[in-house]
């Protein structure tokens, strides 16, 4: 935090969407409703998953986890930008800064963790349907979401500290809508290459760990499938992994834009909105695509709202 002429910088200015800034209100209410509806659709998954029996399977745990993940991954984020659109208060402090850029960093490592166990979890029941009641026990649920936070903390950990001991010697306008490891690296006065690259390989270990964990047991699973005699079946197969995919494309494709590059100065700007698909779109996006396409829960959800018109 300290410089040379012994300037302190104690908080951040979150410099938001300046061009669109004067729509203040009218995003506001876009973004309100946005938020509103994705913490809904994430917390109806939950608790339909731990409310309804049918729904206790590794499948449905590992989605109701990632939707509490979405739940804590928006809510980590959009309160403030609602703020900077109602209020125009941009200021943020050096600590909530940096706590909101661990969470967020943390959060996404971790989640994309838990994309990679699930697409296991489709390839056990896919490929392995004699042995998956027997792997996938309650046990091995819980050890594997515990993997997913513990890995997601241990490499974040150390690149969210190494950050916060560079030093910033103002300007201390951050050119995003949230506090992220990219543009607090850009505002550095330090030398942060080693940084940089840190956060570089950080970044591609984590993508590309899970995604050849999904590549790997999706090139199983459409082997699997199309070996299947019954068209119905491979139907069938093909619809329980296809809203998986869906969601798979949407963060994966943000966050390539994002992260993956090593120069974390190129393309800045475009960078906040590639981040509003993360933040906003896809955990918005997440309840519809897995509930549209997934009868059980359609079901689940229509029994639960007959029972409540009756206890009316």
């Amino acid at each position: 935090m300290e410089i040379g002429n012994g300037t302190v910088v104690y908080e951040f200015i979150l410099e938001g969407f300046p061009a669109v800034q004067h729509l203040g209100k009218v995003l506001f209410l876009v973004h309100l409703l946005a938020y509103l509806a994705s913490i809904a659709g994430n917390a109806v998954i939950v608790t339909i998953t731990c409310t309804d029996s049918r729904l206790h399977t590794p499948m449905y745990f590992f989605l109701s986890i990632f939707s509490f993940f979405e739940c804590c991954f928006t809510s980590n984020v959009i309160p403030k930008l609602l703020v900077i659109f109602l209020s125009g208060r941009q200021t943020i402090s050096f600590v909530a800064c940096f706590i909101q850029a661990f969470v967020f960093v943390f959060l996404g490592a971790a989640g994309f963790f838990l994309l990679a166990v699930m697409s296991m979890d489709r390839y056990l029941a896919i490929c392995k349907p004699l042995h998956y009641p027997t792997i996938m026990n309650l046990k091995t649920c819980f050890l594997l979401v515990f993997l997913c936070f513990a890995l997601g903390f241990t490499l974040i950990i150390g690149l969210v500290v190494k950050v916060s001991q560079l030093s910033f010697c103002g300007p201390n306008l951050i050119p995003h809508f949230f506090c992220d490891i990219g543009p607090l690296i850009h505002l550095s006065c330090s030398d942060t290459r080693s940084t940089e690259m840190l956060a570089f390989a950080l970044a591609l270990c984590i993508l590309l760990t899970s995604f050849s964990i999904t590549i790997t047991a999706y090139s199983h699973i459409v082997i699997t499938i199309i070996h299947l005699p019954s068209a119905k079946e491979r139907q069938k197969a093909f619809s329980t992994c296809s809203s998986h995919l869906i969601v798979l494309s949407l963060m994966y494709g943000s966050c390539v834009f994002i992260y993956v590059k090593p120069k974390q100065t190129s393309r800045l700007y475009s960078n906040r909105e590639a981040a509003l698909v993360n933040t906003v779109v896809t955990p918005l996006l997440n309840p519809v695509i897995y509930t549209l396409r997934n009868k059980q829960v359609h079901q689940v959800l229509r029994e639960t709202m007959c029972r409540m018109k009756i206890s009316r």
